[in-house]
């Protein structure tokens, strides 16, 4: 089995992508999603969802869902990104990671997650800042003869080049995810997102 990651700054091309995974043949059970709710967008359709470190039984009891996984997302906090809409694995094993944890140790439990999957440390951190800065994270365990197009649907959906956007983020002093900072509010994100919006095309 192989992990494969994307970041999108959309949470629409993100949820393309989950659901182009499905389509090809990876259960719902190997696919994750964490995604940026600064906005609160999703608790009108989240009603009743558990939020904060506590849910993680919750997460946990919705991976896989009949519709698929896009068809369980939970709201949770994780300290630094502030609050996610997640469903999967590596939600409901950084939330794990938590429970009971001191204040701070969800960005561990993220980051933990990532690395404990085969994500690098170097990659983990710059995927928490891309969902701290309002993007969403989707993460596959895959056959490894299925990896090449499962990449290959992520780049389609319109990922983050994961080297360009380190460049960027470097350029303006980033290092590491720093779960101490505040998170980003919806102002801070919408002007993010403008920083990287591609031109329409002519």
């Amino acid at each position: 089995m192989k992990t494969i990651t994307g970041l999108f700054d959309d949470y629409t091309d993100a949820s393309s992508a989950v659901s182009a995974l499905e389509a090809t043949g990876v259960p719902s059970n190997d696919i994750s999603i964490i995604s940026n709710n600064a906005d609160d967008h999703y608790s009108d359709r989240q009603s009743g969802a558990a939020t904060g470190a506590e849910s993680g039984a919750g997460l946990g009891a919705v991976v896989g869902g009949a519709g698929g996984l896009l068809t369980g997302l939970g709201i949770m906090a994780i300290p630094g990104v502030g609050p996610v809409v997640a469903a999967g694995w590596l939600a409901a094993t950084a939330v794990g990671a938590v429970a009971g944890a001191v204040a701070g140790g969800a960005a561990g439990g993220l980051i933990g997650a990532l690395t404990g999957s085969g994500v690098s440390e170097a990659d983990a951190n710059l995927y928490a800042e891309g969902v701290r800065r309002g993007g969403s994270l989707v993460t596959a365990k895959v056959d490894d003869a299925l990896a090449p197009e499962a990449e290959a649907i992520l780049k389609r959906s319109n990922w983050v080049d994961p080297a360009e956007r380190r460049a960027a983020y470097n350029q303006d002093g980033w290092t590491r995810f720093d779960d101490t900072l505040d998170p980003y509010g919806p102002e801070q994100i919408e002007q993010e997102r403008d920083r990287y919006r591609r031109p329409p095309a002519a």
